[in-house]
């Protein structure tokens, strides 16, 4: 049964931030979407009004990369789609980009309906890119249908985790390729997975089996590496290519590179690794450690000002969580052998406030780039702007009023995320969603949720216009 339309909304003497301009005025939502915009816009019969005096009005925030309620190494990631964007809205995220993973050897297509029969209970907006993580004919076609069918403009391929996900060169070269003449953009998990198989075998041959081993068996070389291959056979196609999770100087550099010899290469950002460093995997004790068990791994603190730099020149596009929780009990199930912790960690609730706390308030971001980064930019790489991503008239009405001066301590002890960590823990932040609509509704407002099941909705992403580019020669 579909959800009745909501009420319409006006929101009183906000300040419009947006990812271009700064201006005060009302918004007027109605049947869900941006009806008008100005100063002292006239209230209709039976509008409800929100008073965002003191609050700058923002597109809703979009997370590229989460994964809610994933099957992954023996374990499934805790929130499920209801409890996620439930968490996602207290942020000020009114969107998720999720990924549908086909089991091992099986249909992409099949894995787009799994994923999307999971998400029916979502409440806010949400779509999906399909990951590749094989090559046939098979393959190839499914890819057409998804792109011309079920919305999908961007397939997922990792690089890493051998002998699961990970595929090699010669699939990329292929995928990669086809994505293109479909008018579909690449998304690659950049790390070297055969380096990382080597070195996880011998540190265990060594006899380090603790949480602490993950990183060392990830070094930046490792992501390093495998981004400027990824971006070398991205150029031999002439195919755009985006590159998730970036977490080094290195790879940040491979980027940076490419794009001023005119490559179209995107880098996303995960907010944890702009403000938690490898310094989380010394404490020895094994829980904690475990928590921050992540790919990529924290990195040393030299890394985050080449990340804070990227996202400030352009060179960085925008940020995500790779919101993907396990909890504790989960977690002990690599107590002796590091290789079997399951990877992942919190942040889809926190990811806005602390990039303005740590971007924003310090300076190292402007209001404007903020929006870029957490939602415009998104929105306008996997095409879906001005419907996301903008405050204008006929947009989605997905916003987010925005505390710029509220604090909050963050703490697994008060955040909505379903699980019993958060690398975040004790660290107070200014900048805060006071009230996060999504499709014309008023779903988190005064410290309080109130969403309704299944009220998120599947956006379809349309494709780019195909394109053949001839083989460099």
């Amino acid at each position: 049964m579909p959800h009745p339309v909501p009420p319409p909304l006006l929101i009183r003497g906000g300040t419009i931030q947006t990812a271009d301009t700064t201006s005060r005025g009302d918004v007027l939502i109605r049947d869900g979407v941006i009806a008008a915009i100005g100063r002292d816009l006239e209230a209709p019969t039976g509008v409800g009004i929100v008073d965002a005096g003191g609050l700058l009005v923002m597109p809703g925030g979009i997370d590229p990369h989460t994964h809610m309620e994933m099957p992954f190494m023996g374990e499934v990631s805790t929130d499920d789609f209801r409890t996620g964007t439930e968490a996602a809205l207290s942020g000020g995220t009114t969107m998720i980009v999720d990924f549908a993973i086909p089991s091992p050897g099986g249909s992409l297509v099949e894995a787009w309906r799994v994923w999307s029969e999971r998400a029916a209970k979502a409440v806010c907006d949400y779509s999906f890119h399909v990951c590749v993580t094989h090559w046939s004919d098979s393959v190839a076609g499914e890819m057409a249908t998804l792109v011309r069918d079920h919305g999908v403009n961007s397939f997922k391929h990792f690089m890493a985790y051998k002998g699961a996900l990970m595929v090699d060169d010669g699939v990329l070269l292929e995928s990669v390729g086809h994505a293109l003449s479909l008018g579909a953009l690449c998304n690659v998990h950049a790390e070297n997975g055969d380096a990382v198989a080597h070195l996880q075998k011998a540190l265990l041959a060594s006899g380090v089996r603790g949480p602490e081993g993950h990183a060392l068996s990830r070094p930046p070389a490792v992501e390093g590496e495998a981004a400027q291959r990824i971006i070398a056979i991205a150029d031999l196609l002439g195919a755009p290519i985006y590159i998730v999770h970036v977490s080094t100087k290195d790879a940040t550099d491979a980027i940076a590179r490419a794009r001023a010899g005119g490559q179209r290469v995107f880098g996303e950002v995960l907010a944890q690794h702009l403000v938690v460093d490898e310094s989380v995997y010394a404490s020895g004790d094994f829980g904690s450690v475990a928590a921050h068990v992540m790919s990529p791994p924290f990195r040393p603190k030299s890394h985050q000002a080449a990340l804070w730099a990227g996202l400030a020149s352009g060179q960085l596009q925008t940020t995500a969580s790779d919101h993907c929780c396990f909890c504790a009990p989960q977690k002990a199930k690599g107590r002796d052998d590091f290789t079997l912790i399951p990877n992942g960690t919190a942040g889809v609730e926190d990811r806005m406030s602390v990039l303005w706390h740590h971007g924003v308030r310090t300076g190292r971001l402007t209001p404007a780039e903020f929006v870029s980064i957490t939602s415009t930019n998104t929105a306008k790489i996997f095409n879906i702007h001005p419907r996301k991503g903008a405050v204008s008239v006929g947009s989605d009405a997905d916003l987010v009023l925005w505390d710029p001066d509220g604090s909050r301590t963050i703490s697994a002890r008060t955040h909505h995320q379903r699980v019993d960590f958060n690398v975040y823990e004790g660290m107070q932040v200014t900048g805060l969603a006071r009230s996060t609509i999504t499709g014309g509704r008023l779903a988190w407002h005064d410290g309080a949720l109130r969403t309704v099941s299944g009220t998120g909705r599947y956006i379809s992403r349309p494709p780019f216009a195909p394109i053949c580019f001839p083989a460099r020669a």
